[in-house]
């Protein structure tokens, strides 16, 4: 067994036996078709480990503190899906130069506050941040979470993440790529 499958195996084991706050069962997983409308819809590829995660084990509720997001519609609590989300952030960031989106940052996970677990799309690993759009400016609204997708979901496993209480005033670095993802090339 490779270690993507040992790890999909966990967190599903983890995902049938925890309740994220708000999700009353675990959902099913998506259609296999959903992945690709997602895609379609974003207009970049899901890393394969996320697509993954919402076809084989469930569309959102799972995970850290309120759980994925589902991946394209909304639960009955009436949250976002990620998609939707992604489509909105990056549309309020056009209309609001000041606090651009990132292209390929998906937000996945809905800290509160206004605060979102986001999947780097556009890396090879999938390197998780941390949106916290309380701070003063968008340049320190970023944060790398985990350095990938992978160790993210360890982290939860393992209950050693940043949000757990035994790690209180752990300290995230700075998303050193924001203020290059989000301004635009100069044209030749």
């Amino acid at each position: 067994m490779t270690e993507i499958e040992q790890l999909l195996t966990q967190v599903a084991a983890q995902a049938r036996t925890s309740r994220p706050w708000g999700w009353p069962s675990l959902p099913k997983p998506v259609e296999p078709a959903a992945p690709a409308r997602a895609e379609a819809a974003l207009g970049f590829a899901l890393p394969p480990l996320l697509a993954s995660l919402y076809s084989r084990i469930a569309d959102g509720g799972f995970g850290p503190e309120y759980g994925l997001l589902p991946l394209l519609d909304s639960p009955p609590s009436g949250e976002p899906a990620a998609v939707a989300q992604y489509l909105t952030n990056r549309e309020e960031g056009r209309k609001d130069p000041d606090w651009p989106w990132p292209e390929g940052v998906l937000p996945i996970s809905h800290w509160g506050c206004g605060m979102y677990a986001c999947v780097d799309c556009r890396t090879p690993e999938a390197t998780v941040l941390l949106y916290e759009p309380n701070a003063d400016e968008a340049d320190h609204a970023w944060y790398v979470d985990a350095p990938s997708l992978t160790d993210w979901l360890h982290a939860w496993l393992e209950g050693t993440g940043w949000y757990e209480e035994s790690n209180d005033g752990m300290d995230l670095e700075p998303w050193a790529d924001f203020r290059s993802r989000t301004t635009p090339s100069p044209t030749p």
